[in-house]
């Protein structure tokens, strides 16, 4: 049962434990960007920490093992790879009690960054550097 309490990153890391099947859980940290051709309003905006484009900087797969707290990943992420500022999730669950293949793995972490790049994130949970939910609209 998931606390209200908790933080969302944990309720995803409370609800993948309690799935039937071994899940991975998916992670594509983006940056956001100013396109080239933005207006004066899109640049106040932007400025103003909203607006922009979504630009993805790196994507990594962890076993539930693997996971502690959203700090500690932040950490990891700062540590591996360029800043970022939109984090997106997805769980993947494996089948007949074993984990997803490392094909299946590296096949939906390159459709959660394509799908960051061209905005067709619905399905992921988002969430800032602090842990808060992305709203986008």
């Amino acid at each position: 049962m998931l606390s209200p309490s908790s933080s969302l990153f944990d309720q995803l890391l409370q609800a993948a434990a309690a799935q039937p099947e071994p899940q991975r859980l998916l992670f594509v940290f983006a940056e956001a960007e100013l396109p080239g051709d933005a207006d004066a309003a899109q640049r106040a905006r932007f400025e103003a920490g909203q607006g922009g484009a979504l630009t993805p900087v790196a994507c990594v797969e962890k076993s539930l093992p693997e996971l502690s707290t959203y700090a500690a990943l932040v950490a990891e992420s700062r540590r591996a790879s360029l800043p970022w500022r939109v984090m997106f999730a997805a769980g993947l669950s494996g089948a007949n009690g074993q984990p997803p293949s490392a094909e299946r793995i590296e096949s939906a972490l390159q459709a959660m960054v394509e799908g960051v790049r061209s905005g067709a994130f619905g399905g992921y949970l988002a969430l800032d550097i602090e842990g808060r939910p992305v709203r986008f609209g």
